[in-house]
């Protein structure tokens, strides 16, 4: 097997942790992201102040230190100790999805108020007006940018390998630990992320594309 190609299978165990984390952090991202985004468009001051405080806390503090808060510091708080692939899922999956929240408020406050008024006219209900007038509108101009998050989720997975996890960043440390092929394994863990976001950034575009058919 040519170089450095033969050094992919030692690389294998850690790719399916950051494939993982990745997965399980974009779905974490998404359900926050809308939950919060709607929070925040909310009429309850209860509602909107608790969307915004998980926005503010989540974007103002490293993804690092929640991680950490996460895994060491909730067990001490709580007595609840998480396994380390749930705590990377889901403490990168709500940072993600507090910038995600801004891009679901700001997307849906861009829906002209003359369609939402239209929608009133025709006696739609809230939910209603929602799912067939304000979120297929919305979701064309949120899936640019939240491609871009899930790219630096993607990105942001390498942070995991600092609660024990081997993610595909670590399990390169170690096989550079133990061949010295320095150059060749970060170049090959280069071309493995590249790749991983090439085929972020089309699976999102093929999604806006099947989004925007659906309106026309």
């Amino acid at each position: 097997m040519p170089a450095p190609l033969d050094l992919l299978p030692h690389l294998i165990g850690g790719l399916w942790v950051t494939i993982q984390v990745t997965l399980g952090g974009t779905l974490v991202a998404f359900v926050c992201s809308f939950l919060a985004g709607l929070g925040r468009l909310s009429r309850d001051p209860i509602v909107r102040g608790l969307a915004r405080g998980y926005i503010e806390v989540f974007r103002g503090t490293s993804a690092l230190v929640q991680l950490f808060w996460f895994y060491f510091a909730l067990p001490l708080l709580l007595g609840v100790r998480l396994d380390a692939l749930v705590v990377g899922i889901l403490a990168l999956g709500l940072n993600i999805g507090a910038y995600g929240a801004e891009v679901v408020r700001g997307a849906i406050a861009a829906i002209p108020r003359g369609q939402i008024e239209a929608a009133i006219a025709l006696n739609l209900s809230p939910w209603q007006r929602m799912r067939h007038v304000v979120l297929p509108q919305a979701l064309v101009a949120m899936l640019p940018p939240f491609g871009n998050l899930l790219i630096e989720l993607l990105k942001a997975t390498a942070l995991v390998s600092m609660i024990t996890l081997t993610d595909l960043t670590r399990a390169g440390m170690f096989l550079r630990d133990e061949t010295l092929r320095t150059a060749e394994i970060f170049g090959l863990l280069l071309v493995i992320y590249f790749v991983l976001s090439l085929g972020i950034t089309h699976a999102v575009r093929r999604v806006e594309r099947a989004v925007s058919r659906g309106m026309s």
